[in-house]
């Protein structure tokens, strides 16, 4: 006796759902929403810090060059660009720091009514002192081969220090591995020759890498 009831009362239900329901012949449409539109400076930057919070700064870097080149962005944004270029250069795993001193003198050279021109200012100093540094490790006469690897990785003279590399069978530490891994000279494929580095990537993965150019 209930399950007939039951019936009874859904059947009433849905009748009276249908006969409150307008027709289709006088229903609205359906609002649609229109998507956001993220511009090229804006999705740049966020994919930089994304990278750099998972990181991969040399990939950042290397996406940030690309934003700068794009012509749609403005003056302002252009040197928000190269000041942030500077400061990853700079940074511990950014090795390049010759190339944060190009990057805030162009800031300061092209856009020096900016905020990030102000910025670049502050950090330039930092960044000559660090040049002068890894120069100073270059001209001693104390230093080690490995010393010298270290501050032409650092300076941003990447090709360089991989050959003191090679030609003194140096083994950088697992940090200098990945970024050369990140940045492109080393690749994860078997059909490569040479020499295998093990390297251990952010997420805890084990790459066996070799240089991408069978040569070296």
């Amino acid at each position: 006796m209930l399950r007939p009831l039951l019936f009874a009362v859904a059947s009433a239900l849905v009748l009276g759902a249908c006969a409150s329901s307008p027709s289709s012949g006088t229903s609205r449409p359906e609002a649609t929403e229109t998507p956001a539109v993220v511009s090229p400076f804006s999705l740049g930057l966020q994919t930089a810090n994304e990278l750099v919070a998972a990181g991969n700064t040399p990939t950042a870097i290397q996406r940030l060059m690309q934003l700068a080149g794009d012509t749609s962005l403005s003056p302002q944004q252009r040197s928000e660009v190269l000041h942030k270029l500077g400061k990853l250069s700079i940074s511990p795993t950014g090795y390049d720091a010759e190339g944060a001193v190009e990057y805030f003198n162009e800031v300061l050279t092209d856009f020096a009514t900016t905020a990030a021109a102000k910025q670049s200012a502050a950090a330039l100093p930092g960044a000559k002192a660090t040049v002068t540094v890894h120069l100073a490790t270059l001209e001693s006469v104390d230093s080690t081969r490995s010393d010298e690897f270290l501050a032409l990785f650092n300076l941003g003279r990447h090709l360089e220090a991989i050959d003191v590399m090679i030609a003194n069978d140096i083994l950088p530490s697992n940090e200098e591995l990945l970024a050369m891994y990140q940045i492109g000279y080393l690749c994860e494929d078997p059909n490569l020759t040479g020499r295998a580095y093990s390297v251990t990537d952010r997420d805890g993965t084990v790459r066996n890498l070799r240089f991408c150019d069978a040569g070296k």
